[in-house]
């Protein structure tokens, strides 16, 4: 990105000067120069884009780890108003609806458990089903899996998949309302009754970390975290049915966007308002996919929970936190000093409430909510915490951020040497596709310890802990 056409607000915060009789909302992209710079432009003109979209609330932002995407740039972030003609847009939201992580605490030390990191990882690899399409042992008839998209975590739980402690420190409490399972089309149906239970493939991983660097002891106390502990991230979503949701309503809105006379600077903005029937149908869908992500990664705790003790007899394994990072989201925030209710769109950003928001656990509300950034295998994560001085909708960074594509990384990178490389440095990799652990080397994304720092420094929120990754299994 060529940041001479930007303006520097402060350090950690920029802005995109309006041409002369161009009409759009203020965009705000933070971040420092190195990581703006190596943004591709086409972040620039997909958050302007975004910017001109009826209803919008505020400005429209990216995060410090933003990457080009589908309609809205990954790490993006705009919030609309339903009572002033705001809009609901698939390509603000993604294709992988819910897309999020699961993270676990547990009771071991990495000192006692390196010893059987080898059978743990093989286990884990034969326990959890990965890869593209890979099915699971769950079968559902459309009935149960009507019921998955109704209940979300919570279904999971009463099925026996893990305990109703997870749901204090699971967003909405594992399960969203106003979901509407018919409003699903049945192809979508079809992809995901296999899928239950299943991690998928591309940037998706199940991985076991050591906390390596506690930052903030007040936080890391809350959060129950020291150094040397092994926790467990897992990062999924809504498989093959939030897919085929977004490619399903982009069609839909579109139309519902033509009909409606919505000018759309770039088609992948497909849209409509937020009461219009093709809006509430939309969101009715996409709660439905919130849900499913959610009792996905539950029965993914589950599995792990059980692989653990299979190894570790004495290991316990508790739910830190399960928040999303694909999703649109009602929130009360206050713009221009007023507090509105808004329907914030978070694609690649992650929810980052602050302290004394009644919505975080009373375990959290002090400190604020636990936030995940996760890093690219190799490269390590961090856990952070929501930040009062957040002006961004309570939004922040997801993850590293791509800093390439993937035809990119497969020119650089052989899948069998990188995992070797990897092994070397004590990281070990399971994976089905050697093509995909090309495309998802640790050198194809951005610099996760400069994202974690910058998003610090920006106010989005605060680093408490940093983990280092011992076992990863990928799709």
């Amino acid at each position: 990105m060529n940041i001479q056409s930007l303006l520097q607000l402060h350090p950690y915060l920029w802005t995109l000067p309006k041409a002369s009789g161009e009409k759009r909302a203020e965009v705000l992209l933070y971040g420092n120069a190195s990581l703006l710079t190596s943004m591709d432009d086409k972040v620039l003109e997909q958050i302007a884009n975004v910017a001109a979209l009826p209803g919008l609330a505020g400005a429209a932002m990216t995060m410090p780890d933003a990457h080009w995407g589908y309609g809205f740039p990954i790490g993006g972030v705009a919030a609309f108003d339903a009572e002033q003609g705001g809009i609901i847009s698939a390509g603000g939201v993604g294709f992988d609806i819910s897309c999020g992580i699961r993270c676990l605490r547990s009771n071991l030390n990495v000192h006692d458990a390196a010893t059987h990191f080898e059978r743990l990882a093989d286990r884990l690899f034969a326990t959890i089903p990965a890869g593209v399409g890979e099915e699971g042992h769950i079968n559902l008839n459309p009935q149960q899996l009507d019921q998955v998209l109704l209940g979300g975590a919570q279904w999971a739980v009463k099925q026996g998949y893990g305990n109703a402690a997870d749901l204090e420190y699971v967003e909405e409490n594992g399960c969203v309302g106003d979901a509407a399972p018919d409003h699903v089309s049945e192809l979508a149906k079809k992809r995901q009754r296999g899928e239950m239970g299943t991690l998928g493939s591309g940037n998706h991983y199940l991985e076991v970390q050591v906390v390596e660097r506690i930052y903030d002891q007040a936080a890391a106390q809350a959060f129950d975290l020291h150094e040397g502990q092994l926790v467990i991230s897992i990062h999924c979503g809504s498989r093959g049915l939030g897919h085929q949701i977004g490619t399903d309503y982009l069609v839909m809105l579109a139309k519902a966007a033509g009909r409606l006379g919505i000018h759309l600077p770039d088609r992948e903005l497909a849209c409509a308002p937020i009461k219009s029937p093709e809006g509430q149908q939309y969101l009715g869908a996409m709660n439905a996919a919130i849900n499913c992500a959610l009792a996905n990664r539950q029965i993914l705790t589950h599995l792990t929970r059980e692989t653990f003790t299979e190894i570790y007899p004495q290991a316990s394994l508790e739910t830190l936190f399960d928040i999303s990072h694909n999703t649109c989201k009602e929130e009360q925030h206050e713009v221009d000093g007023k507090p509105r209710w808004l329907h914030v769109h978070r694609k690649g950003a992650t929810r980052a409430f602050a302290p004394g928001h009644p919505r975080l656990p009373a375990r959290y509300r002090d400190v604020g909510q636990p936030v995940i950034i996760g890093g690219s295998m190799g490269t390590g994560s961090y856990i952070l915490a929501g930040n009062s001085t957040n002006q961004a909708f309570a939004s922040c960074s997801h993850g590293a951020g791509r800093a390439m594509s993937r035809n990119q990384a497969l020119k650089q990178w052989d899948g069998r040497t990188l995992i070797s490389d990897l092994a070397r440095q004590g990281i070990l990799i399971r994976t089905r596709s050697m093509r995909g652990a090309a495309e998802e080397a640790p050198g194809a994304y951005k610099d996760v310890d400069q994202v974690a720092e910058v998003t610090e420094q920006a106010g989005l929120a605060r680093r408490v802990a940093f983990l280092r990754p011992k076992v990863c299994i990928k799709g």
